[in-house]
């Protein structure tokens, strides 16, 4: 069975978008993120840079499989603005994502529709001008091992051109090394027959 272990997400913050639309303005910006507990402190910035805004509308999904997800209105009517926000998202195929839209009201209502409009063109305008890249799903192990036994789990590393995350060399040694998911069942059995080094997952 193929194991899908890659995913699409954008490659770092992207420029500001502007939409002018009767007279209001909304700001767009897509921020890449790993956890939930970074959106809060991305949209207190955006409030400070955009005191005058009167909305701060966004939309964010995290993970792969278990999928973490939320869009919220900030004040504008219901499910015209977060919701529109992160059909872009999954339009695009991407995930540890956050899109923050800001809105300058200028006086003239837009109605939902316009509005649902509005937030969906900039989330889509901020998407197409970030730069999406593919990355990998990873599998991270610890492999525990007396000193004496480090050349032949340097070798596996080596060989397997395994990434190491981290390590504590003294006489007992703990490496955390990283693979991508589909390698991983591999990687592990071949640690698992080395005599005597620990393997685990690291969860």
């Amino acid at each position: 069975m193929e194991v899908n272990d890659t995913y699409k997400t954008i490659a770092s913050a992207s420029e500001p978008v502007l939409l002018k639309e009767k007279s209001s303005k909304f700001l767009g910006y897509a921020f890449p993120i790993e956890h939930e507990d970074e959106v809060k402190d991305l949209i207190e910035e955006l409030r400070k840079q955009n005191s005058g805004a009167g909305h701060f509308c966004y939309a964010y999904q995290i993970g792969v499989g278990h999928v973490a997800y939320r869009a919220n209105d900030d004040g504008e009517p219901n499910n015209s603005a977060g919701m529109p926000i992160y059909g872009q998202i999954q339009s695009f195929d991407v995930t540890n994502v956050l899109i923050v839209v800001v809105r300058y009201f200028g006086g003239t209502k837009l109605g939902v529709g316009g509005l649902i409009t509005a937030y969906k063109t900039v989330a889509q305008m901020s998407l197409e001008q970030s730069k999406i890249i593919e990355k990998t799903i990873d599998v991270h192990f610890l492999v525990s091992f007396e000193y004496v036994n480090m050349n032949k789990v340097m070798r596996v590393i080596k060989e397997k051109n395994l990434e190491i995350v981290a390590q504590i060399l003294e006489l007992t040694c703990e490496i955390e090394i990283k693979t991508r998911k589909k390698n991983a069942e591999h990687i592990f059995d071949i640690f698992s027959a080395l005599y005597p080094v620990e393997v685990k997952i690291k969860e």
